[in-house]
């Protein structure tokens, strides 16, 4: 969680007048984050309209920078470190002039208006209990919120998408400026390899090259990474999830076992992508925020839509490589 301070910061750098929102997606808010730091750095303890403008531009080169929130952190280090990589730089984390320069060959808007839709705010809503038992009761584990959606739609935080839009209420037909992230086919993965040390899941074409690279939470002290060689078994789209104290080591012994429904607040995610390796896969998270953050029961967290990304790219007997 941002402190009200640096949420303050953000937004007085974004703010424009609703009626340059609502005019055009290329006006206002839009041309602070394209002009605001065209060629300066970016690094440790930079925020606002530039790290948004990495971010997005981050993202649609395949190299996710977790959600897109204007802060540096740990998830846009690594991003561009990747990116470096891949393009033959010196891997700083920071973004120097010619990594800017290889970033701005996207001619595509950073941002652009969206016309909220009535399935944005249909629903149902719903407060997802922290009880097990209770979640296994509920018929979904969808959204809690109009702005939840809304903000993992386009790979935002809520607090940054709230940002964007000062005055918006998000109903049905109105218009508001979102990043403008660029859904696309990255071609099949011929692996997959996650990185312990970088935290990382990257996609791999068989000629080598790096078609994504997604940061991700990756086992803990109490279930580490099991490091091997292993074979996606199934990609699994909106998956139940079946609850196990005894796989929990943090878990109540007085614990039930429960199936809980699908849904983005599903502990899983939107997808199920399952491993040859017993009761380990790499899946979506309803905490997009937490990712590299915290540490999981053992298996791979990814954001729900870098999940959903990926999981186009594999097939059952895909190998993937578990390394340090």
């Amino acid at each position: 969680m941002k402190s009200s301070a640096a949420l303050a910061i953000l937004t007085s750098a974004l703010v424009v007048s609703e009626a340059a929102t609502t005019k055009s997606a290329t006006s206002g808010i839009s041309n602070q984050i394209e002009s605001a730091t065209n060629t300066g750095p970016i690094g440790a303890g930079a925020s606002g309209p530039g790290v948004i403008r990495a971010q997005i531009l981050l993202d649609r080169a395949g190299f996710s920078p977790g959600e897109i929130d204007g802060q540096y952190g740990g998830d846009l280090k690594i991003a561009i470190i990747g990116f470096q990589e891949n393009h033959g730089l010196n891997p700083t984390g920071a973004i120097d002039l010619k990594m800017w320069q290889l970033l701005s060959k996207d001619r595509l808007p950073l941002l652009k208006t969206y016309t909220i839709l009535a399935a944005d705010v249909k629903g149902p809503f719903t407060s997802i209990p922290k009880d097990v038992q209770e979640q296994a009761k509920l018929k979904a584990m969808g959204y809690e919120s109009k702005e939840e959606l809304i903000a993992e739609k386009f790979h935002g935080s809520p607090k940054m998408m709230a940002a964007l839009n000062t005055s918006a209420k998000f109903e049905p037909g109105e218009k508001i400026v979102v990043p403008n992230v660029r859904l696309q086919t990255r071609g099949s993965a011929s692996r997959v390899i996650v990185s312990k040390s970088k935290r990382t899941v990257s996609a791999v074409a068989s000629n080598g090259k790096v078609l994504a690279q997604y940061p991700a939470t990756i086992g803990g002290p109490h279930d580490p990474l099991p490091i091997g060689s292993w074979k996606v078994t199934v990609v699994q789209r909106n998956p139940w999830f079946n609850y196990n104290p005894e796989r929990f080591w943090n878990s109540s012994p007085k614990d039930a076992k429960a199936t809980l429904p699908p849904g983005p607040n599903n502990p899983a995610g939107v997808v199920w992508i399952g491993l040859t390796k017993e009761h380990y896969g790499i899946h979506g998270t309803p905490e997009p925020g937490q990712i590299r953050h915290t540490e999981s029961a053992g298996c791979i967290r990814l954001t729900n839509w870098d999940a959903a990304d990926l999981a186009p790219m594999l097939r059952p007997g895909t190998p993937v490589i578990l390394e340090e």
